[in-house]
């Protein structure tokens, strides 16, 4: 339910020699593209919801298909004792991290936000680096984090046609996705202890009184409009990506692995900033945008090339 995943791409430690067949990579791709499209749905529900009230849908609705899912598949729902706590935590930063989001989207373009989104890798780097037993930054990290700092800088110094309200909703978003990274780094210190369907399950929907409480006190009015376009988000959200895309995500990546399955997520960048143009008219083509999308997609894939360098 993290996935908006991109809100988290679920992870884990597996790792395999089996390649994808044709059939599961254009799954993984289509997977890949929907992550990509949720910055668009959200700001799509946005027109009709306020947004602690369209994080509260969006996770109750992610909760109520994964629980499905998971008593029919047999998966134990139980904590271990002690587990609590790290889970407590991982609420409360998913809280801020979801709630600075959404309000961060609200000002800026979709486009905008889902590639600041995908600095989120880099920051979890740098921040395993220092966090992580073992998890050393190497020379062909370096070289990536240099290119996706590169390619973010582009949106962040921007000065043509960048408005205060939009800078506004880029730093918020900028927030954001350094609490994903303390998230993420977080989920690797306690992950041996935990397995990755509880790690998912459970700050989302623990999330959902949090939220519905923000939505209380801060969405005035918590409904504005409700129409077709804002429902069909809501359920894009909260089923196809957060609980749906997790579900499928979660299979093949314990098929196939996770450096078969993180060579696709390059397509997440491409995809949030071609849907932010097709379906919300988002200006995608100016200079920054197209520079900024080329640094940050060449990150990725030098990050995730299987190649190692001097």
């Amino acid at each position: 339910m993290k996935s908006p995943a991109m809100d988290i791409l679920p992870q884990s430690g597996v790792t395999t020699n089996s390649e994808p067949t044709f059939l599961a990579a254009l799954v993984i791709a289509a997977l890949c593209a929907s992550f990509g499209a949720n910055a668009t749905a959200i700001k799509i529900s946005l027109t009709g919801l306020g947004v602690f009230t369209a994080a509260c849908l969006r996770f109750a609705l992610a909760a109520m298909s994964t629980s499905l899912w998971a008593w029919s598949t047999g998966k134990d729902f139980r904590l271990k004792q002690g587990q609590f706590k790290h889970v407590f935590i991982l609420t409360l930063i998913f809280v801020f991290q979801i709630g600075l989001y959404n309000v961060g989207l609200k000002f800026t373009h979709a486009s905008r936000g889902t590639l600041l989104s995908n600095l989120q890798p880099f920051f979890v780097l740098i921040l395993a680096h220092f966090f992580i037993p073992g998890d050393r930054i190497t020379l062909k990290k370096i070289l990536g984090i240099v290119f996706g700092f590169i390619g973010v800088s582009f949106i962040l110094f921007q000065k043509e046609g960048v408005t205060a309200e939009l800078r506004t909703g880029d730093l918020l978003t900028l927030v954001s996705v350094i609490l994903w990274a303390i998230n993420a780094v977080y989920t690797k210190k306690i992950l041996s202890g935990f397995t990755p369907f509880h790690l998912v399950f459970y700050p989302g929907i623990l999330s959902v009184p949090f939220f519905f409480i923000g939505a209380l006190i801060w969405d005035t009015p918590m409904v504005t409009a409700i129409n077709s376009d804002v429902v069909i988000s809501m359920l894009y959200q909260g089923i196809v990506t957060a609980s749906f895309g997790f579900v499928v995500w979660m299979e093949l990546l314990n098929k196939y692995g996770a450096v078969a399955m993180h060579s696709y997520v390059f397509l997440l960048p491409v995809a949030g900033v071609f849907f932010g143009g097709v379906v919300l008219g988002e200006p995608v083509m100016s200079g920054h945008i197209m520079v900024s999308l080329f640094f940050i997609v060449l990150g990725i894939a030098v990050v995730h090339s299987r190649k190692k360098m001097l």
